[in-house]
Order: structure tokens, then sequence, then C-alpha cells
């Protein structure tokens, strides 16, 4: 249990640390911004407490606010894939159930799983953000297309990252 709970502390640290000095300088003309932080909340064990898990993605959010100076938007998105997760889990539940101590990787559930699981998240993080930054649908489908293509993106870093970094049981 402190193993796992290091590891999270751990994982917190280095995401906003890539997040705010890495991640934050990537921007394709103002359109495709990848948010990677939110891998954290995707790699929450599953039997994480539903407060833990609000209380755990408002200080990543609240933390890359600080770092960006974004006044509570990523602490509000962030929150709100918190609230998505449990529901997607049980949505997409393999017919037996998540087995006791897996965790949300590529390893335990396979590409499809992770892939329906992430796609689902970081879409409705990401358009969450976006709306929430603008602040109004004038201008909605520039929003959609903004938060589709850095959905895309911040997919495709957080599924390489699962194959670089998570091939074995961690």
């Amino acid at each position: 249990m402190i193993k796992l709970i290091s590891r999270n502390i751990w994982r917190f640290i280095i995401l906003v640390i890539l997040q705010i000095v890495v991640f934050n300088n990537i921007q394709f003309s103002g359109y495709i911004n990848p948010y990677f932080y939110v891998l954290f909340i995707l790699l929450l064990p599953f039997e994480t407490p539903k407060g833990l898990l609000m209380l755990s993605a408002f200080l990543l959010g609240l933390t890359i606010d600080i770092f960006s100076n974004t006044i509570g938007m990523h602490a509000a998105a962030c929150v709100f894939m918190a609230f998505l997760r449990p529901h997607i889990l049980q949505y997409i539940a393999p017919r037996e159930g998540y087995e006791s101590g897996s965790l949300p990787r590529i390893y335990y559930y396979g590409f499809n799983w992770f892939l329906k699981y992430s796609i689902i998240l970081i879409f409705a993080h990401h358009l969450f953000l976006f709306y929430i930054e603008v602040f109004t649908f004038s201008g909605f489908l520039y929003t959609l297309s903004r938060a589709l293509l850095s959905s895309i993106f911040t997919i495709i870093l957080i599924i390489f990252s699962q194959y670089i970094i998570y091939r074995k049981k961690v």
C-alpha cells in the first residue's frame, strides 16, 4: 500500500514537471495543445475511493493552473474527468469485472479497452477545458476541433507511453 502511494506521488510530480517544462511549450499554431498530465488520473488504481480520486484530480489541476496561470480551468476539467471516471469504468468493464489488484493499463486489459477508456475521458477533459477557456459557444466548431485535435495528439502520446514505460506490471 505504501509502495503504491509513493509510486502515485512520484507519478504526480513527474507528470506535472513534464507538462510544465515540455508539453506546455508544444503548441501547433495555437490549435493543438497536448495535456499529458491527465495520464495521472487515467492510471490511478480501480479501487481508488471517489473522494480521494476527486481530491487528487483537483490538486493535479490546481498545480497545473498555478504554473500555467490559468485560474482554475485545469482544476475544473480534472475534477470533471475524475467525476466521469467511475462511470466510464463501469460502462466499459469486462464481463467478469476488473481483477482485484489490476491497474487500468494496456498490459492488463488490452489495447482496445485502454483506447476506449482514454478516448472517452481525455476527450471529455479537453472539451470541458477548451469550452471553459473560451466560455462561450460562439466559435463552437473551432473550439470543438481544437478539443478533438488536442485529444487525438494527447491520446497518441499516452498510448505511446504505455508501450514505452508500462511494458510490465507496475
